[in-house]
């Protein structure tokens, strides 16, 4: 691989080592089916950097958070990521938490951006540069399309992929009873690896709509070897239930996308609870927070999976992680497919911002993320309330979406 670098060493240094932070400007924008938390970050030297929120539906809690951060951060040296980390971590008595962790990642990857730019580096070489050419990645079914599913998991395949994943009946937004999806989903799953064959790494996503029971029967309806990894079958709070439900089963368990700290990870990768950790480096802190779950996993063999439904510059964080750890196994993407999990990246939007080659992304040469943004055009776009399905079983209780 070639790396375009700054021409002129003392430049480099120069801008490197005086920039100050100017201005923190979130925009929470609809863009496709949802809003996008974007922020950028702005310098006195004229170098500005890009980041993401992953908290979705809550984008101005976020917002809050952010402008509160703003004030702890105006005037101060962005390539000093670490210890701005630490100072909005640690600058409250109430530390941490999901608004806050969000708040935090998007700064964080801006901050990268930037830092990445002044040296004339990609940001994987803040990350100890890259271990590989391109960054594997998974794609998905969609999940409201069950009776579709074997059709459009055979067209996956057909376009390259060789890791997919598939998901129970989610098309209806008001009611979901989760014993009377585990039989028929289980059927689909015995299905879909008869068709796909045994060469095909295969998962499903429950998105924690089970109990601990529920799972189990679940699994228990599964021939060894059925599923590759079984994703957010139960809620995470407690991972003395993930413990109770690995006893039950062997298949592999994908989970941490709502995790929002190495502290969260922790429990699960000391005690062997789960094999893939879904990651989102919009939701944990950041690429220094994951940097820091990447290192703990591998001290476990546990690989990284990372969680990335949002847009451009989460896709480009991703990839930029992806390409600096040794124990990766696939990024999540959207597929630009008739009826497979289309979400609009607004090119318009978006005006840079990565590109897959097939199933891959070929690991990038440019300076920073690789992303930018039409902010005038940002600023032209409208927040509109949104929230996820708020489900209910057939006995008109509240149940997990």
């Amino acid at each position: 691989m070639s790396t375009t670098f700054a021409s002129d060493p003392a430049t480099v240094a120069t801008t490197a080592s005086h920039p100050r932070i100017t201005a923190i400007r979130p925009y929470a924008v609809w863009v496709g089916g949802r809003n996008q938390l974007i922020v950028k970050v702005e310098t006195d030297s004229g170098i500005y950097g890009w980041g993401e929120s992953g908290l979705s539906g809550r984008e101005k809690a976020v917002v809050g958070a952010i402008d509160h951060f703003r004030e702890l951060l105006l005037g101060e040296n962005p390539m000093q990521i670490g210890a701005l980390w630490q100072r909005l971590y640690r600058s409250q008595y109430f530390e941490g938490g999901r608004v806050l962790q969000a708040a935090i990642s998007a700064i964080d990857i801006a901050l990268h951006d930037i830092k990445a730019k002044a040296l004339g580096v990609p940001v994987y070489h803040l990350l100890g540069g890259s271990q590989r050419d391109h960054v594997p990645t998974f794609a998905s079914t969609s999940s409201t399309g069950f009776d579709q599913t074997i059709t459009q998991a055979k067209r996956l395949v057909d376009q390259g992929w060789n890791c997919i994943r598939i998901f129970p009946d989610f098309s209806d937004p008001e009611t979901f009873e989760p014993r009377d999806h585990i039989a028929p989903t289980a059927a689909m799953c015995r299905d879909v690896r008869a068709e796909l064959g045994e060469g095909i790494t295969l998962g499903i996503d429950w998105h924690h709509r089970l109990s601990v029971a529920e799972a189990a029967s679940f699994c228990q309806r599964l021939p060894s070897g059925t599923l590759d990894f079984l994703e957010e079958p139960i809620r995470d709070e407690t991972p003395e239930a993930y413990e109770a439900l690995r006893r039950m089963t062997d298949i592999p368990f994908a989970i941490g996308e709502e995790f929002s700290s190495k502290w969260e990870f922790r429990p699960y990768i000391e005690r062997d609870i789960h094999q893939f950790n879904r990651v989102d480096v919009c939701n944990v802190g950041g690429l220094s927070e994951a940097m820091k779950v990447a290192s703990m996993s591998e001290a476990h063999y546990v690989d990284l999976m990372p969680h990335n439904p949002l847009g451009p510059i989460c896709t480009a964080a991703s990839i930029h992680f992806g390409a600096a750890v040794p124990n990766f196994a696939w990024l999540e993407v959207k597929v630009e497919s008739d009826g497979v999990y289309v979400v609009d990246d607004a090119e318009d939007l978006f005006v840079v911002q990565p590109k897959r080659n097939g199933t891959v992304f070929d690991v990038p040469n440019s300076v920073g993320l690789g992303v930018d943004v039409d902010e005038e055009h940002a600023k032209s776009l409208d927040f509109k309330f949104w929230n996820t399905p708020m489900l209910r079983r057939k006995d008109g209780s509240i149940t997990n979406w």
